[in-house]
């Protein structure tokens, strides 16, 4: 689950290549575009960046045309020598809001709603809900305030990470600050968006948004390790990643305080150890962010998602035709629907990227190459208060790709 307000590290373009899958020593030549990969010199990247941004734990996993790589660095718990895998289970965080939005978008292209409907429709009592419609919500275009920037929730999280919350409750904190601005008026990211958006999906599809989830989306794309738990649980099935942050959640969730000098140094030195948020009950997230997932099942999802075996071709158009450029000044990153586009040299990479309190990942697919990118990290955000997967995974993209161009900064997703 995003929000931070930072800008984030240069970050994104796609496609990687990871080792593990390949042998010291051997290399694997891409598609067109693509660089002749040395699988060593990506293992120890992997194992480099991990180690500077202290990083407990660490799995990359590259598909291809020519073959599927995975790199796995550190240990999933600290004190532990329990590497990473592609079954480890962890927390998606916003990455579920690609699975919220595909949702959506299946009721519409059924006819059980428009797009185009005001919110007011279906949930009463939202700032300005006569005039925001479903694709503003998708698209993070609404201006409603977003509840994860609320201190309140990230002093509760650090308080009662066991804290069953329900969307009533969170919408309740969006809705005590005036909207940011008027509908469609700019792009603002928001987790208070896909929150109504559960709440919409349950009432069409009349049934719990976890039910809706599985039934339309994991069992039928064969994706038996992803899950939104239930609201009361704070439990990840086994086996799965610790998630850490040094300090308090509203690091992840909002990007205050910064480290001090001081604290920077205690890390380094191994006297301040990051705190373990592993059992925050992210019923605070749901359709926003709550879904637990493996690197396997996410690279099912997102090439499934991305190769129109989700939606049916008119509405897979509309989703790819919703992207739109996020900020004037980074004209080559674009939101759309639930989705996230970046310009990689001549390649467009569709991608989103989740954090939350323990947890940093990207999940990523290049259509032109066929190529799919998932990272995960179990550190949040590093010391320098960078995303530390987004660090990662841009560093490994241009190992592979035959063009650099210059990254864009960001702040979502």
């Amino acid at each position: 689950m995003h929000s931070r307000q930072r800008t984030g590290p240069v970050l994104l373009g796609l496609l990687l290549l990871l080792s593990g899958c390949v042998s010291p020593g051997n290399f694997a030549t891409g598609a067109a575009g693509l660089k002749r990969v040395d699988a060593a010199a990506l293992q120890a990247l992997v194992d480099t960046t991990t180690k500077e941004l202290l990083v407990p734990g660490a799995l990359v996993l590259l598909r291809t045309p020519t073959g599927d790589f995975v790199a796995a660095s550190g240990t999933t718990q600290l004190g532990t020598i329990d590497k990473p895998g592609i079954d480890t289970y962890f927390r998606i965080a916003s990455n579920t809001k690609t699975m919220t939005a595909a949702l959506v978008l299946q009721l519409g292209q059924e006819r059980k709603l428009d797009l185009s409907d005001a919110i007011s429709k279906y949930v009463s009592g939202v700032p300005n809900g006569n005039d925001i419609t479903l694709a503003q919500l998708l698209e993070m275009r609404s201006g409603l305030y977003n509840y994860t920037n609320a201190p309140a929730v990230a002093a509760t999280i650090d308080r009662d990470p066991a804290k069953e919350w329900t969307p009533m409750e969170l919408l309740a904190i969006a809705f005590a600050h005036p909207p940011n601005f008027a509908p469609g008026a700019q792009y603002e990211y928001s987790n208070t968006n896909y929150a109504l958006l559960g709440l919409v999906i349950e009432k069409v599809d009349g049934r719990a948004l976890a039910d809706s989830m599985r039934q339309r989306l994991f069992e039928p794309l064969g994706m038996r390790n992803t899950m939104l738990p239930p609201s009361i649980s704070n439990r990840i099935p086994a086996p799965y990643s610790h998630g850490y942050l040094y300090g308090s959640s509203s690091i992840a969730l909002y990007g205050e305080p910064s480290y001090t000098d001081t604290e920077k140094a205690d890390a380094a030195s191994g006297a301040w150890k990051p705190r373990d948020y592993t059992d925050v009950n992210h019923s605070f997230a749901a359709a926003a962010g709550g879904v637990i997932s493996t690197a396997g099942d996410q690279a099912i999802w997102i090439r499934a998602l991305s190769e129109g075996r989700v939606l049916d071709a008119r509405y897979q158009r509309r989703w790819r035709d919703s992207l739109q450029t996020e900020d004037p000044a980074r004209p080559s990153q674009k939101y759309g629907y639930g989705i996230a586009e970046i310009s990689w040299g001549p390649n467009a990479i569709l991608f989103h990227g989740g954090e939350t309190a323990g947890y940093n990942s990207k999940i990523s697919y290049d259509p032109a190459s066929a190529v799919t990118l998932i990272v995960w990290t179990n550190l949040a955000v590093s010391l320098d208060e960078q995303q530390t997967a987004n660090v990662l995974w841009v560093r490994v993209l241009d190992q592979i790709y035959a063009t650099s161009p210059l990254a864009p900064q960001t702040t979502s997703p």
